[in-house]
């Protein structure tokens, strides 16, 4: 369930529309990341707040969404978790594919409510779970999907256990990622590669060469 202030803040300050990578999907997106930051900020009442991660779909979420809707059959009748899921755009795209069960996680408020609202606009079901899950191990799910993670070092140190941990009991384990220096890619097998649009204000270039991979 949304919370009606989070809610209404995530309306007022987005539009509905597409990712040029998935046009399939709509996503509640913003214009101007620094602006809603501070925007999101001022709403808390605290400065230092993680960007509104929620609000774009960046390349990893594209490319590994694009990559589920083309490959239904990864996720088809099976329960999914998208980890760290920002928009919920991997989420939405599970959900399209047919997945018997789609969990969006996310540890921001502001992204659980973006989360509902664009499974709303798309007309699926996605469940949200709040808080962080990286030191389980996902019982219940089929199918991990992330895109986007290995953003810095303490998020790869916390993330390839997990995976370790998934991989150890079975589990299709999937990762977009758009070239980040932290991911360990001696450690996976690249199964897909795109190049996705992206707004230069968030990355350092238009397009963004972004691959899916698989854990070895």
């Amino acid at each position: 369930m949304t919370r009606p202030s989070t809610a209404a803040f995530v309306r007022a300050h987005t539009r509905l529309g597409v990712a040029p990578h998935v046009p399939e999907i709509q996503l509640h997106l913003a214009q101007d990341a620094f602006d809603l930051w501070e925007r999101v900020e001022g709403e808390v009442g605290r400065k230092g707040l993680a960007p509104p991660f929620w609000a774009f779909a960046w390349a990893g979420g594209q490319a590994l969404a694009r990559y589920v809707l083309d490959n239904p059959g990864i996720v088809a009748g099976r329960s999914v978790l998208d980890v760290a899921a920002g928009c919920g755009v991997v989420a939405l795209a599970a959900a399209k594919a047919g997945a018997q069960r789609v969990v969006a996680n996310e540890i921001d408020q502001f992204a659980i409510d973006a989360i509902v609202l664009n499974a709303q606009a798309n007309d699926v079901t996605v469940q949200t779970q709040f808080g962080d899950m990286v030191d389980g191990d996902a019982e219940g799910f089929d199918v991990v999907l992330a895109g986007d993670i290995f953003y810095d070092t303490a998020v790869t140190s916390r993330m390839m256990p997990f995976i370790r941990r998934l991989q150890a009991r079975g589990v299709t384990v999937l990762v977009g990622d758009p070239g980040r220096k932290h991911l360990p890619r001696e450690q996976f097998t690249r199964v897909a590669q795109y190049e996705v649009p992206v707004p230069r204000a968030l990355e350092d270039a238009e397009i963004k060469t972004t691959t899916v991979w698989r854990p070895l």
